[in-house]
C-alpha cells in the first residue's frame, strides 16, 4: 500500500519486478528490498506481472530495513494496454487480488488474461470518490491515445503515464514523444 516517507532522496522505484515474474526479474524480493534501502529509496513498489506472489517475503524484509512497500502489478491486457495498478489501501489490494484472480481463472496455467471490462469490474471503476489503485500507464514508443483517454476516464487523477527511460541511446526521442502523448492523452507523466 502507498506511503509517503522522508528518506533523503525521495525516489520511490514503482515499478519493479521480481523473480516471481518468470524470464522478466531477476532479483528475489527480498534482495530488491535491501538494494533500496541501501540507496536511500522512499519507498518500493513489487510489481510483478499479474501475480502478488513477492510480497509477502518483500514485506518481511521491508519491515526489517523499516521501508515503506508499495504493493502492486503490472498487466497486459487483452487489447495490448500496458499498465501498473498500485494498492492504495487495503480495499485496493482486495481489488488487485480479485483482478488477479480473474484474469488467472480466464486462462491456461502460467498465463492470464483481462479486458478493460475486467479492470473497470474488479476495481469498482470509474471512482466518483477516488480510486482505491493508482494507475500508471506504460506505453509503447507511440502508444495510442485512446488508451490514455480510457485510463483518464476510469481513474481521473490517479493516472499517470510511465516513462521508463531505457539508457539504449534513444532515450531523449523516447523521453520526448511519450511527453508529447501524455499531453495529448490528459496524463500526468511520471518516471
Amino acid at each position: 500500500m502507498v506511503t509517503s516517507v522522508d528518506r533523503g532522496i525521495g525516489y520511490a522505484e514503482l515499478h519493479c519486478l521480481s523473480n516471481f515474474s518468470f524470464l522478466r526479474g531477476a532479483s528475489h524480493p527480498h534482495e530488491l528490498v535491501s538494494r533500496a534501502h541501501e540507496l536511500g529509496y522512499a519507498a518500493l513498489a513489487i510489481t510483478d506481472e499479474c501475480s502478488v506472489a513477492g510480497v509477502v517475503r518483500a514485506h518481511v524484509a521491508a519491515v526489517k530495513q523499516g521501508l515503506p512497500l508499495i504493493i502492486g502489478a503490472s498487466f497486459t491486457l487483452a487489447c495490448g494496454l500496458r499498465l501498473v495498478l498500485l494498492a492504495t489501501n487495503r480495499r485496493g489490494y482486495g481489488q488487485l487480488c480479485r483482478l488477479i484472480t480473474r484474469g488467472r481463472r480466464a486462462a491456461g496455467k502460467g498465463s492470464y488474461v483481462l479486458t478493460r471490462d475486467d479492470i473497470e469490474q474488479c476495481l469498482s471503476l470509474p471512482a466518483a470518490a477516488g480510486s482505491d489503485c493508482l494507475a500508471i500507464w506504460l506505453p509503447a514508443d507511440a502508444g495510442e491515445v485512446s488508451q490514455g483517454h480510457w485510463l483518464q476516464g476510469c481513474f481521473a487523477d490517479a493516472a499517470w503515464l510511465g516513462i521508463e527511460l531505457m539508457c539504449d541511446g534513444d532515450d531523449r526521442r523516447r523521453l520526448h514523444r511519450l511527453s508529447e502523448l501524455a499531453a495529448a492523452s490528459g496524463l500526468r507523466a511520471v518516471a
